[in-house]
């Protein structure tokens, strides 16, 4: 073959690789699962949120009610960094917290060890959330959900499906559903066995001797007493947060909260990176440890 054929081979080659490849790369898409909170109506809507790599742009759909949000729109603002679950973006003026993949391209394509799981304060230790809640935050988890509630006995026997036949049963009912309880989403690479770690034996006196910086060992009784819970595997993981953080649009158990003789509390960024205690939480004081006023 002469040297100008073969060039014209090669070159018609490459145009045919090109061609097939191009349609690819062009309708190539990541799909998310997000959640916005809608002011006007106090209800959280879920979106599936499309991102095109290609030319940047994106789409969205109401999951409930299956049909077209935002049709296909180039948004500049918006990167394949930003993608990873538990981030939350900006899509229009639109604050979306991304809670899942979409399917599964997308999570072999994006994904990480980044694992969700359960972490639900007890009622013995609901007075010592926010040390908790400190320590689950220094670990490197990221909270995604919370929410604060009483059980029902219902609910509680849903909750603890798997030791039905425990001789401690009909106690550990009795205590989860004593008091409210907190229950929280939170996210990191391998979140299941390092939130189990962080927790330390069930047995909060062998926490205080193998663990003794846990949360068990620092805030436990005993092994019903024990302060804090965490799924054992992804399947529990996913059942748990079922209940308490239903995604077919379900309330989930009632929220303690009633809206009545009540005020805002908000602690800003500064007096929590300064480590400063919240004392006081009323309409017309809020002061830190060093005396100053945070409103």
């Amino acid at each position: 073959m002469k040297a100008s054929q073969q060039g014209r081979s090669l070159q018609s080659s490459s145009s045919l690789v090109s061609l097939y490849l191009a349609p690819k790369n062009q309708s190539e898409r990541f799909a998310f699962l997000a959640e916005w909170y809608d002011p006007n109506a106090s209800l959280l809507r879920r979106y599936e949120l499309l991102f095109y790599p290609a030319d940047g742009s994106v789409e969205m759909h109401d999951v409930k009610n299956r049909r077209t949000f935002l049709k296909r729109t180039k948004y500049e603002d918006l990167r394949l960094e930003d993608l990873f679950i538990g981030n939350k973006v900006n899509v229009f003026s639109r604050q979306l917290v991304l809670v899942d993949y979409g399917d599964q391209y997308t999570a072999r394509q994006l994904g990480s060890r980044k694992e969700k799981t359960l972490a639900l304060i007890k009622p013995d230790a609901v007075s010592k959330a926010g040390e908790i809640i400190d320590m689950i935050n220094k670990s490197g988890f990221t909270i995604t959900k919370l929410r604060m509630m009483t059980l029902s006995r219902k609910e509680a026997t849903d909750f603890h499906v798997d030791h039905h036949s425990r001789p401690f049963y009909n106690e550990l009912i009795q205590f989860i559903t004593s008091g409210p309880v907190i229950a929280m989403e939170i996210l990191r690479d391998d979140a299941i066995c390092e939130w189990k770690r962080l927790l330390g034996p069930a047995n909060s006196g062998l926490a205080r001797t193998d663990a003794p910086g846990s949360i068990r060992a620092l805030f436990g009784t005993d092994g019903i007493r024990n302060a804090a819970h965490g799924p054992d595997s992804f399947a529990s993981a996913a059942r748990e947060m079922e209940l308490f953080f239903p995604s077919s649009g379900g309330c989930g158990p009632a929220n303690t909260a009633k809206f009545t003789n009540c005020t805002c509390c908000i602690v800003k960024p500064h007096a929590i990176s300064e480590d400063m205690v919240v004392h006081t939480c009323n309409p017309s004081t809020l002061k830190s440890k060093t005396g100053q006023s945070c409103l």
